[in-house]
């Protein structure tokens, strides 16, 4: 029993972090109907930064959140100006080329930058856990946890009383309805992009105490981001918690039960059982009008 309830809370609080990383890459696609291949490499980003000012100033990486996030929402910003806009009426082929391209770019960039070396932050909290109920709760993965309830939160609140926010949703339901109500979709799409570059920001500043960072540190993260997305519902928020709190869960009882090495097979599994039982995912997504 106290093994069912460890794995349980282990899984769950991995499981958050997860989440935080698919809501940017779910935010983004909801929006402006393009999935972002270098996802996956904006949060190397964002973990290199945070390792560099701990590293260079010695901030410790939840201070350093604070620069991390708004630097993750410019370069969001700047990239979907420069790079997305140009495509967005293009066909999906060549959209998924650009970002795959940039993917590629971003991480060879960091290869020659920063070499292939394992980079990590050390922290006097990193290794610390706290017992409740019979199960350990290590405390950087709890911050994540709760980081992740609290950001799905405030977009929840973002979405719902605030005019951006309402913008946001309506050119997701329907882009050509919301023109015509004046909403500005040029600017909706860059505000989309910024946040779920910022989201990940978050999710790497966040990790930074319990993971090493390395230039193709992106690609596993980007996988099980894709996964998630596809299983809470293409554009779905809430369905990218609840897909990254499930995929937590997976992973931590086969790799318990089976194997460590084969938890990616697992939980890929039950993903591939979902997309023909429900294609459109577990909290499904309304058809996007262009």
């Amino acid at each position: 029993m106290e093994n069912i309830i460890q794995i349980t809370v282990s899984g769950l609080l991995m499981g958050g972090i997860y989440a935080m990383i698919a809501m940017g890459l779910t935010l983004i696609f909801g929006v402006t109907g393009i999935v972002n291949f270098a996802h996956g490499e904006f949060l190397m980003v964002a973990m290199f930064a945070t390792w560099g000012l701990n590293n260079v100033l010695g901030l410790d990486p939840y201070i350093s959140i604070i620069i991390v996030v708004p630097l993750m929402f410019i370069i969001g910003m700047l990239v979907e100006k420069a790079m997305i806009q140009p495509i967005i009426s293009a066909p999906h082929s060549m959209q998924i080329m650009a970002t795959a391209g940039l993917s590629t770019v971003m991480a060879n960039a960091a290869l020659m930058i920063m070499q292939a070396d394992y980079r990590s932050v050390v922290t006097s909290y990193g290794t610390k856990s706290l017992m409740l109920g019979g199960a350990m709760f290590n405390i950087p993965k709890v911050v994540g946890f709760v980081a992740a309830i609290i950001l799905t939160s405030l977009f929840y609140l973002f979405f719902k009383y605030t005019y951006s926010g309402r913008a946001i949703t309506a050119t997701a339901q329907n882009m050509k309805a919301a023109k015509l109500m004046g909403v500005n979709i040029k600017n909706i799409y860059t505000l989309a992009f910024a946040l779920g570059s910022a989201c990940v920001g978050v999710a790497g500043v966040l990790i930074m105490p319990i993971y090493y960072v390395f230039p193709s540190i992106g690609t596993y993260f980007c996988t099980t981001a894709f996964v998630i997305v596809v299983l809470g519902g293409m554009g779905n928020l809430y369905g990218a918690f609840l897909g990254g709190l499930l995929i937590g869960v997976v992973e931590a009882y086969s790799g318990f039960l089976i194997a460590p090495v084969f938890k990616e097979v697992v939980y890929f599994i039950i993903f591939i059982i979902i997309l023909v039982v429900r294609p459109s995912g577990l909290l499904g997504k309304t058809t996007r009008s262009s």
